[in-house]
């Protein structure tokens, strides 16, 4: 590996733990780059001077640290989202910005499903009758055939309980997230639409991504649409009650993006208005989620405490992540996860 020899030291900040500090500096001796001193901050002020001549950071950068910093060229965040990390300086620094998706992608689409399959064959309403110890198939016990006919016609309980491959999945954003969502889609025989702003390829067997601006056509088109995009300037109330009304009103509402993007007034409107036929939220406008908030009562509603991304293995994908960075950037590679600051992903 060809070392860069401008790379002088690294910031840390907030502190990191010790077992992962060993591992930053066996990757910086692999690269033959044990010269380059780490400075663990254990709080700003200390952050505040190691910055001063520091070419990288890691963690947090705040408009005082990035004000004293004199030769930053690299900021690695911590985190994925980025709507409570960029502003106006950094967005404008020639800093490069990288951040940590891609950690989350499969585990998050497994929740997805999970909420998929839940409304597909009725398991919430379910689930909240077994609490009731009462047995009432959706569609109406009468419906059921006999065991002298068998089924031998389409019952009000058959239509009551989805076919999955029958139906058809709207994504909001296919970046890492959107792709294993749409690839969980094809698995079960879904037909796979999605929206997105910048990427131009789909996983094989889903229809290439549409523009932005069909976002219309995928609402009136889908009966499962799952919100993936980012908070963005863009973003930021994209789902508002005349963005809900052009879904079907059997549709289904799924967001594991950011809460900024859906107005929850206007989604209680809509539901309480018949205009979709459910929601599935991990993510909230105000976190935690009020107790008295009337989404909680909504018996067509599914809501989780943003636990989508929670999973044993992202500890070592989130370190993997920021040493594979750091290798690249000693040896003056393009870096990995580089983000557009002024879109804020």
């Amino acid at each position: 590996m060809v070392r860069d020899p401008e790379v002088r030291k690294l910031v840390l900040f907030p502190e990191v733990d010790e077992p992962r500090v060993r591992s930053i500096r066996a990757t910086l001796e692999a690269c033959e780059a044990a010269d380059v001193l780490v400075a663990n901050c254990r709080d700003e002020a200390e952050a505040a001077r190691e910055i001063v001549d520091a070419d990288a950071l890691f963690g947090k950068i705040t408009p005082a640290l990035l004000a004293v910093a004199r030769r930053l060229r690299w900021v690695q965040s911590a985190t994925a989202s980025l709507e409570h990390y960029v502003f106006p300086a950094l967005v404008e620094h020639p800093c490069e910005l990288t951040n940590m998706r891609g950690l989350f992608s499969d585990v998050i689409a497994d929740h997805v499903f999970g909420y998929i399959l839940c409304f597909a064959r009725n398991l919430h309403r379910y689930l909240r009758q077994q609490q009731q110890h009462r047995w009432a198939p959706i569609g109406g016990e009468g419906e059921r055939s006999s065991f002298a006919g068998g089924p031998c016609f389409v019952s009000g309980m058959d239509r009551a309980h989805q076919h999955v491959s029958d139906l058809t999945l709207g994504i909001v954003g296919l970046g890492h997230i959107g792709a294993e969502v749409a690839r969980r889609g094809l698995a079960f025989g879904m037909r796979v639409l999605s929206v997105d702003p910048v990427v131009r390829e789909s996983p094989p067997g889903a229809e290439p991504p549409w523009p932005l601006e069909r976002l219309e056509d995928l609402l009136a088109a889908s009966d499962y649409v799952v919100i993936c995009a980012p908070h963005t300037p863009r973003t930021a109330g994209l789902f508002q009650r005349k963005r809900l009304r052009q879904m079907k009103p059997t549709g289904v509402l799924i967001n594991i993006g950011r809460g900024a993007i859906v107005s929850l007034d206007d989604l209680v409107a809509a539901l309480r208005a018949g205009e979709l036929g459910g929601a599935a939220l991990d993510v909230f406008e105000t976190e935690p989620l009020p107790a008295n908030h009337p989404l909680w009562d909504l018996e067509n509603v599914i809501l989780t405490p943003h636990v989508a991304a929670c999973s044993v293995h992202l500890a070592e994908r989130h370190l993997a992540t920021l040493l594979g960075n750091l290798r690249r950037y000693v040896a003056g590679e393009p870096l990995a996860n580089k983000v557009n600051k002024h879109e804020w992903f």
